[in-house]
């Protein structure tokens, strides 16, 4: 009996002395990558590893990305802003949309100040003379690029994307908001387009977002720009040279990163002059998000100015964005005639049935940004202006937008000037001399098909108006 007891003790000890070393050596192993990895949270050491994610951004991406999460940074001058403010408050939402106009100094004079509460707010731009004159550089083209670092250190609470333009842009924050929703600010992003003047691209890059329409940075890829600003401008002083090597500057950063440029059609550099109505009456088939140069442009509605054209465009933006700007297009097969309605912009009528394959290519109203020194002009067909009675359209722009007591949305287009020629004589001599309005009736639902275009019903044609009414394509519906 004192025999079995004497063996059960020697085996109970030797577990506790085996347990002892056994937990010593865990403590040394957990110490020794304690001091390798001291921000590695200790409650995290021993989690599955399905547990332990990289540190992000404070936001998840369990909440749907809204206006909330986006920030803005417009690039301005004090000479330059009483004459582009109203461009910018025409889209800005105060305590809505987050943000800030960065200015070459503080401004002082009487036509700035008080700061109007329908402007964003303002920031003076950092100081770089010094940084400057150590890397040889233009001081503007580093001001361009270097605001990404001031955007993203002044707003980091809750951020997801950084959308930087020019005080001369125009944005549509819906239609980003749903853009962005799909994606994953975690990841890095470089979104933006080519110029739509295809030597722009030529002489600059036809890798790089222009800077003008506006391009937008994921919150992972503006944390890794911001931390490597300094460097990156030393590493590329060569580029600060020409009018655009700001963005060619911020394009090779991004790519010194391992990232490409995301592009999207519905951004719009518009390196185009004057008249730009065929653009957009044949816009891609992309949510349009933005367009530049809007200074320099004809207005877009040919009854009022640049000011009073902004504000009218945003009548219809703010009630649907979706739908902005998107071709639709229908024909009346009694008088063979087409429509192709640009929701919330223009409608044309034509005498003849046009396949879509034709009518989706933009009328050239406008000219090239620079004289070009020999064709292609720009990054998409075009079709001429014509004196053919069955190829001019009839042309009519947005004039009203209301909801209806059955839950849709009417937009009403006037008849901009009398077309001027005879009736198209091949498809039956049927003018549309007479019709003075157009009433479209669209779902008061925002549309998120984006796989196909939608379709239209002629209502009626009757009197002095033609009433179209829209709808989800059929399957297999050809719209021809």
């Amino acid at each position: 009996m004192p025999s079995s007891f004497s063996s059960d003790n020697f085996s109970v000890s030797s577990l506790c002395k085996t347990l002892m070393i056994l937990g010593l050596l865990l403590y040394l192993i957990y110490v020794s990558l304690s001091n390798q990895y001291p921000n590695c949270p200790a409650s995290d050491f021993f989690s599955p590893i399905r547990k332990r994610a990289l540190p992000t951004n404070e936001s998840s991406m369990d909440s749907p990305t809204n206006i909330s999460h986006l920030v803005f940074g417009l690039l301005g001058s004090v000479p330059s802003w009483p004459n582009r403010k109203p461009y910018i408050e025409s889209w800005w939402r105060p305590n809505v949309t987050r943000g800030y106009v960065y200015l070459d100094k503080a401004p002082t004079d009487q036509d700035l100040l008080p700061w109007s509460k329908n402007s964003p707010p303002y920031k003076i731009s950092e100081n770089l003379t010094d940084f400057v004159q150590e890397i040889k550089g233009i001081y503007l083209m580093n001001k361009m690029v270097h605001g990404i670092k001031e955007v993203f250190r002044e707003e980091r609470e809750n951020l997801r994307w950084i959308i930087m333009g020019d005080d001369d842009t125009i944005f549509f924050v819906d239609n980003i908001v749903d853009v962005l929703a799909k994606l994953d600010h975690n990841k890095y992003y470089f979104i933006g387009h080519q110029s739509e003047f295809i030597w722009s691209n030529f002489w600059y890059s036809f890798n790089q977002a222009f800077g003008g329409g506006g391009f937008i940075l994921s919150y992972a890829l503006a944390k890794a720009l911001s931390k490597d600003m300094e460097n990156c401008l030393r590493r590329h002083a060569h580029l600060n040279g020409g009018r655009n090597s700001a963005d060619m500057t911020t394009m090779a950063c991004i790519a010194d990163l391992g990232v490409d440029l995301t592009p999207h059609q519905g951004m719009h550099q518009i390196d185009l002059r004057g008249d730009i109505s065929g653009f957009l009456s044949s816009h891609p088939k992309s949510p349009i998000l933005s367009f530049h140069h809007y200074d320099v442009l004809e207005p877009l509605f040919p009854s009022k100015d640049r000011y009073e054209s902004a504000r009218h465009l945003m009548k219809a933006a703010n009630v649907d964005q979706s739908r902005l700007v998107q071709q639709t297009i229908c024909h009346h097969r009694d008088k063979n005639w087409s429509f192709s309605i640009s929701w919330g912009y223009s409608a044309h009528i034509y005498e003849r049935i046009m396949p879509r394959s034709y009518l989706q290519n933009p009328i050239e109203t406008f000219t090239t940004w620079t004289p070009s020194p020999h064709p292609p002009n720009y990054m998409f067909n075009t079709r001429m202006r014509s004196n053919d009675p069955c190829e001019a359209p009839h042309v009519f722009f947005f004039e009203s937008i209301e909801k209806t007591s059955r839950n849709e949305v009417l937009t009403s287009y006037s008849r901009a000037s009398p077309r001027g020629f005879p009736a198209c004589a091949s498809s039956g001599n049927h003018s549309a001399d007479f019709i003075s309005k157009i009433e479209v009736i669209s779902p008061a639902t925002k549309r998120i098909e984006t796989d196909r275009c939608e379709c239209c019903d002629i209502v009626r044609v009757d009197g002095m108006k033609a009433e179209i009414k829209f709808r989800e394509c059929m399957v297999y519906e050809i719209i021809a």
